[in-house]
């Protein structure tokens, strides 16, 4: 029997930026149905957060076009200017010769003319509130963060090569991408126009005076792999609280899981999942079964608040 190629369940991305505009960052990962995961970031020395969550969304895109996909698969972000672009003003700024409704010059056309022809016709956004305990966003919100403080954080790599994402011209970013031995390094002109002010949120936000960019060096993998400074708790630990917390809600509420997103709660394979038909216990939790292939956790009595 031939193994069929692993497919993408879960997919997230997120920006960052210090003084918007300033340093920044960006952070994407792919979870894959075998429980491992690959995660791709870079920094912009100049530039602002809404170009770093384009640039992740971009870059996320650009794996995401060769790998085998689960049909349940979505891409999660906290940005709503990303989804909002991409799924209600895309379209009328092409008509009006990427012009906004006010008539001003529609910012960031060069990441959303890439992201437009980038786009997969069967994948669509979903936004999460970011700094909510969703472990994806969390993750790629960490990564984005240390690369916009000029840290070199950890990246997991997993899956085929990952390939390497053409950047905006007139930009130098160095970009960290698992499954490659070095980074990318892209840089041509020496200057050029900031996008937005820290105030500015919308596409109709004016454009400040022109900025310097300045050089750097490409990083090597060995060298990407060193771990940020630590935390006051290890990471580790951090994300599964952020898990635990999101569990304790997801079961007060009584919300409805998918499988796929049931497999990112609980950190286990989807293929390991899907045979199940019966209820079972996960940490202080019962997963019940319901109809439709969907799934909720219920409390356990015997969990923590009975435990000494």
């Amino acid at each position: 029997m031939v193994d069929q190629p692993l497919r993408v369940v879960a997919a997230a991305c997120d920006g960052a930026c210090s003084g918007n505009p300033g340093p920044g960052g960006w952070g994407a990962l792919l979870r894959f149905e075998d429980g491992s995961q690959r995660e791709l970031g870079g920094a912009d020395p100049a530039t602002t957060n809404n170009r770093m969550e384009l640039t992740a969304a971009l870059a996320l895109l650009e794996n995401l076009r060769d790998l085998p996909r689960h049909p349940d698969l979505v891409i999660r972000t906290d940005s709503r200017y990303l989804i909002d672009g991409l799924q209600k003003w895309l379209a009328g700024w092409k008509r009006k010769g990427w012009r906004t409704a006010s008539g001003g010059q529609v910012l960031n056309r060069d990441l959303w003319e890439r992201l437009d022809r980038a786009r997969l016709p069967d994948l669509s956004l979903v936004h999460v509130r970011g700094h909510s305990g969703d472990p994806d966003n969390d993750r790629c919100d960490v990564i984005a963060v240390a690369f916009a403080r000029g840290q070199r954080p950890r990246l997991a790599a997993a899956g085929p090569a990952a390939p390497s994402l053409p950047l905006p011209a007139q930009e130098t970013t160095v970009l960290l991408v698992s499954g490659l031995k070095t980074p990318v390094l892209k840089a041509s002109a020496a200057t050029k126009p900031a996008t937005k002010t820290a105030a500015a949120s919308t596409p109709a936000a004016k454009t400040p005076a022109a900025r310097t960019t300045a050089a750097r060096t490409p990083v090597l993998e060995s060298e990407a792999a060193a771990a940020a400074p630590s935390e006051l708790a290890p990471e580790a630990l951090t994300k599964l609280l952020s898990r635990l917390e999101l569990a304790e809600r997801l079961a007060a509420g009584g919300f409805a899981l998918s499988l796929v997103e049931l497999a990112q709660l609980v950190e286990l394979p989807l293929r390991s999942l899907e045979s199940r038909q019966q209820a079972w216990p996960w940490r202080d939790w019962t997963v019940v079964p319901l109809d439709q292939g969907r799934w909720r956790l219920e409390r356990d009595a015997g969990g923590l608040e009975t435990r000494q």
